[in-house]
């Protein structure tokens, strides 16, 4: 039985393309993954991103624009944590801090997607979507 995870997917492609130095990307159109990115470009991980209607077709993809400081990506790292196999959920108590605070964790909470920052102020735990150093 496959499983299908776009916002895996989609991660991967960023990390590949920044492992390549590309200056723009395009994965498929989803609101979480839309929400996903707000939360990278007000975080400085990106610098942008835009919903694109693909020619001729139905569908939309989202074109992001990477961003790099002195030739090295801003995003070292970027991990799924909670797959469609695994759900991985926390407490407000347990949120995980990435790399001692200098990464952030993507929480989807009951108040809608957000940083672990944010979670802890709001006071809501969540679904531990992926994380980004």
């Amino acid at each position: 039985m496959s499983v299908h995870d776009p916002i895996a997917d989609a991660l991967t492609v960023i990390r590949n393309g920044c492992r390549a130095k590309k200056e723009n990307v395009t994965i498929p159109f989803s609101t979480k993954m839309e929400n996903i990115l707000a939360i990278l470009k007000k975080e400085g991980y990106i610098n942008d991103f835009s919903k694109v209607e693909v020619k001729n077709k139905n569908f939309f993809r989202i074109e992001i624009d990477l961003k790099y400081y002195e030739g090295n990506s801003v995003i070292e790292g970027i991990q799924r944590v909670s797959t469609p196999g695994l759900r991985v959920y926390t407490s407000v108590d347990s949120i995980p801090q990435v790399k001692n605070g200098f990464g952030i964790s993507v929480i989807s909470t009951s108040k809608g997607v957000m940083t672990d920052k944010q979670a802890r102020k709001e006071n809501v735990g969540g679904e531990v979507l992926c994380y980004v150093w």
